[in-house]
């Protein structure tokens, strides 16, 4: 099926971001989700009959009604995603009840088994008119690894380490890093515990389990995974050479706020 280019692109984008994920290590066997707000992006879909039956979410998600989706599918791995998006993920459309989906075009492809907190976490940036489309679940070794030790869970602890490491991660990560203390994967209460934190973060760590990003597009939520990620190297690294880093002062790091007018 011939797509128009502003959806071509971002089924390009799911592919290359999904090539990244595998060739970072993130992304071990089906590991890590995607998911897409296309709504706006591929009216023509709009039209389209449901190629299977109605779907329950679980909860309702009243400000998504009709909403359309791009989403990697259950099972799937990332691998393959970056090979060919539309055959190991589904687009879907959310029903009239905002209690179900359907899937509505390509194949009958089951969507990841986190649907539903990618759902309510589209719900909340419907909500608060976000432009953000995109969110990235993905399984990064070394933010996985320091979710391991709890001093590093208490609010801010992490956030203020990280930044301190690199100055890209200041500016690139002007938010920091929410903490989700661990909780069952693909649950309604993982969910409610992300959008708490998405109140004031982009990104989000989900103790022992791994990463959720939002952004505008998946380059936007990969890049600052990615940052956060590259501070975590350089602390660890610094570690395992016998000493603990110096990071960034305080004074540093306000200098560059006030300098990227964070």
């Amino acid at each position: 099926m011939k797509y128009n280019k502003q959806l071509s692109d971002i089924i390009s984008q799911v592919a290359q971001i999904s090539g990244y994920l595998w060739e970072k290590g993130w992304a071990e066997r089906n590991g890590g989700n995607i998911s897409y707000n296309i709504t706006e992006f591929a009216p023509e879909l709009m039209s389209f009959e449901a190629i299977a039956p109605e779907v329950e979410i679980g909860f309702e998600v009243s400000h998504l009604k009709n909403a359309i989706f791009y989403v990697t599918g259950t099972g799937k791995r990332m691998r393959y995603v970056s090979q060919s998006p539309l055959d190991n993920g589904s687009i879907i459309r959310i029903c009239d009840d905002c209690r179900h989906y359907e899937t509505i075009a390509e194949y009958d492809i089951r969507p990841t088994s986190e649907l539903p907190s990618h759902l309510a976490i589209h719900d909340y940036l419907q909500v608060r008119s976000s432009s953000y489309k995109a969110v990235m679940h993905t399984h990064p070794t070394d933010l996985i690894a320091m979710s391991h030790h709890t001093p590093f869970l208490k609010k801010d602890v992490l956030t203020h380490l990280l930044w301190s490491m690199i100055p890209e991660t200041r500016a690139f990560c002007p938010k920091g890093l929410g903490i989700v203390p661990y909780k069952l994967p693909g649950s309604v209460e993982l969910a409610t515990a992300t959008i708490e934190q998405l109140k004031n973060y982009d990104v989000v760590m989900w103790e022992k389990h791994g990463v959720l990003a939002v952004g505008e597009n998946l380059i936007e939520a990969f890049d600052m995974i990615d940052t956060l990620s590259k501070s975590a190297q350089i602390y660890m690294d610094s570690r395992m050479m016998g000493f603990i880093p110096e990071g960034l002062s305080d004074l540093q790091m306000d200098e560059l706020r006030e300098a990227f007018n964070l």
